[in-house]
Order: C-alpha cells, then sequence, then structure tokens
C-alpha cells in the first residue's frame, strides 16, 4: 500500500485476540465504527447527540475525541436484533 493512502481496514488491538462476534476486543473511532456498520460517520454522530441518544454507548475523552467498545457496541447490535419468525 502507498503511504498516506486512505484504508477501509479496521486496526485490530495487537495484545488481544480477537473476539468471535463482529468486534475484536478493544476501543474503535467513530469512524471505524462507521465503516464496521456500513453508515457514514456523521450518522453515527447524529445518533450520538440525538435525544436521547440512539446508537451505541460511547467514551468522550475530550471534546473531539469519542471511543467505543467493542463489547457496548456487540451488546447494542444484538438489542436492535428483529427475527420476522418472531415479530410476525
Amino acid at each position: 500500500m502507498r503511504p498516506n493512502t486512505p484504508t477501509t481496514e479496521i486496526r485490530r488491538p495487537t495484545h488481544d485476540e480477537p473476539s468471535p462476534g463482529l468486534l475484536a476486543d478493544g476501543w474503535y473511532t467513530t469512524e471505524e465504527i462507521a465503516r464496521l456498520l456500513r453508515v457514514d460517520a456523521s450518522s453515527v454522530r447524529r445518533w450520538r447527540t440525538a435525544r436521547p441518544p440512539q446508537g451505541p454507548p460511547f467514551v468522550r475523552l475530550s471534546e473531539r475525541v469519542v471511543m467505543y467498545g467493542a463489547a457496548d457496541v456487540e451488546r447494542w447490535l444484538a438489542g436492535r436484533r428483529i427475527d420476522p419468525a418472531q415479530a410476525a
């Protein structure tokens, strides 16, 4: 890969084994979560700023830095799962 070329690859923590779910254990930026969910980063930001918040739980490290824990995102996704057989 050329230097300064954008990538859609998600960084996996090197000190942890990947979890069996969608995400490896660790922390992810808004942009990384957006790529994983296949939505625009502005959607993730909008979820975060909605009242009440609509997206996965997050940690605000500073005014501009927000991180999402892998386990929190996995739980949020599981809670949004709809089984058509049970919905009928």
